[in-house]
């Protein structure tokens, strides 16, 4: 388990360095998109409303409520962003955040850390993300890595 952990934020450090010391590219921007977002993987599917808000150009919040499986999650990530050169809208992400999950008398906590791609259609007011969202979940005395989540949005976007 601790090699999967270190492969994860090795992984992550890596894109996030090659994203900062490459030329920094516009992504496909928008100030605030707002809609459903659906959390599928080991553990079954959630689903619920969720916003990303860009504070920059490459620097983003989301926000996320869901229920699925009796609980409900919510999370909170900061996400850096950048444009896939000479690909109009498409735009990749990397970024880390908190989620606390309340459901069967019980509070869980963990640190999610997504990576994945997000497509603006061009002319149009919609965004769609697919990401990997592993999970580092810290629950009484115990830890545990689930791999295994994927993500999939669907915004309406304003600027």
């Amino acid at each position: 388990m601790k090699k999967r952990i270190k492969f994860l934020f090795l992984s992550a450090a890596f894109v996030l360095a090659l994203g900062v010391s490459a030329q920094t590219v516009e992504p496909a921007m928008y100030k605030l998109g707002a809609g459903i977002l659906i959390d599928v993987g080991d553990g079954g599917t959630m689903v619920g409303p969720h916003a990303k808000y860009f504070f920059t150009a490459n620097h983003a919040g989301e926000a996320a409520v869901l229920f699925g499986n009796g609980a409900t999650f919510v999370h909170g990530i900061y996400t850096y962003n950048s444009a896939f050169p000479g690909v109009n809208g498409l735009s990749w992400y990397v970024g880390a955040g908190p989620s606390v999950a309340f459901g069967g008398g019980t509070t869980l906590f963990s640190l999610m850390a997504p990576l994945g791609v997000e497509f603006v259609i061009p002319k149009a007011p919609i965004a769609i993300s697919v990401d990997w969202r592993p999970r580092y979940f810290f629950y009484e005395n115990e830890t545990y890595f689930d791999a295994s989540r994927f993500g999939l949005g669907l915004r309406y976007t304003i600027n």
